[in-house]
């Protein structure tokens, strides 16, 4: 969203969640959105995952222990809203939402990064976000990384994925004169 609105030279989305107009939902994803959804209730509270769940959703390229670590140290409740109104309802309320962007204005390159077992955010909704964002002249790439999942910028190997997307991001980067808004 900050390159459709002329900010960066270039960009990388990990694991991206959909804009509006994106309406890939696998069934993986559903299943790991269900504690915020599986309550209308959660529209105004926090959503907290059990160790199960986070497993599930998040952690499941990491053995069980890592991920229970990973749960003790880094899960907390969030707004149960965001997937609601962002994510379950944006597509279906007339009129544009915080979510959209045009897909056809020209902005710095873009490349996505999935996760090929990725539970929340698996590989078909990010090659659809990388599908909607081509409409784009400006280069937009997609890469997937094989064995990896929501976590991946906590797994081991992360510096694979972050030395990937520098590699590309320097390669491809419009210089500032190229740009709408210099």
């Amino acid at each position: 969203m900050l390159l459709a609105r002329g900010l960066g030279a270039a960009g990388f989305a990990i694991d991206s969640a959909p804009t509006e107009g994106v309406r890939v939902t696998p069934l993986s994803q559903a299943r790991s959105l269900f504690p915020a959804l599986k309550n209308p209730a959660n529209f105004r509270r926090a959503v907290g995952f059990t160790k199960e769940e986070w497993h599930y959703a998040f952690a499941n390229a990491l053995s069980r222990e890592e991920s229970d670590a990973a749960w003790e140290r880094y899960a907390i409740p969030a707004p149960g809203n965001w997937v609601w109104a962002y994510g379950l309802l944006a597509n279906f309320q007339p009129g544009h939402q915080e979510t959209w962007v045009d897909y056809s204005v020209d902005r710095a390159p873009l490349l996505f990064i999935g996760g090929s077992i990725d539970h929340i955010m698996p590989p078909a909704v990010n090659k659809s976000n990388a599908k909607h964002w081509g409409k784009s002249p400006a280069l937009t790439d997609y890469y997937e990384f094989e064995g990896r999942g929501h976590w991946t910028c906590g797994e081991p190997g992360w510096e694979a994925v972050a030395d990937y997307a520098l590699d590309w991001a320097l390669q491809h980067a419009r210089p500032l004169s190229a740009r709408s808004d210099a």
